[in-house]
């Protein structure tokens, strides 16, 4: 799910840099939503409507409707939305990939398809 895959990868993020862990989970949400908005476009488009009542545009435009939505909810408590927002850049992400391949998390997602490269991918989005 993706509340599940960016509670791993925000642990990841928490265990390395001392981050508070809701304010890693806040910086990767919304890159898990954008990369991952084509496998749960559903659950995207359900979280759009029943969470924001977006119901206009087309799927891409509610999906991403609701993802600007959900950082400026993040941000209106005084959280960021972005790697760098805590502290994190580029370099980090090499380091919080090498760690999740050491605790065995290659294959996030209830279907095991979130590769490393696949984390690498919403990391980077994440900047």
């Amino acid at each position: 799910t993706l509340d599940m895959t960016t509670h791993l990868i925000g642990h990841e993020i928490t265990a390395l840099f001392d981050v508070a862990h809701a304010r890693s989970l806040a910086a990767v949400l919304p890159g898990v939503m954008r990369v991952r908005k084509g496998p749960k476009k559903d659950i995207l488009l359900q979280y759009a409507e029943r969470v924001w009542n977006i119901t206009d545009g087309s799927d891409d435009e509610r999906i991403e409707a609701a993802v600007v939505k959900t950082e400026e909810f993040f941000k209106s408590l005084g959280v960021g939305t972005r790697l760098t927002d805590i502290g994190l850049g580029e370099a980090d992400i090499d380091k919080i990939v090498a760690n999740l391949e050491k605790h065995g998390m290659t294959a996030l997602s209830e279907r095991g398809d979130i590769t490393l490269e696949v984390t690498r991918q919403i990391l980077t989005s994440a900047l």
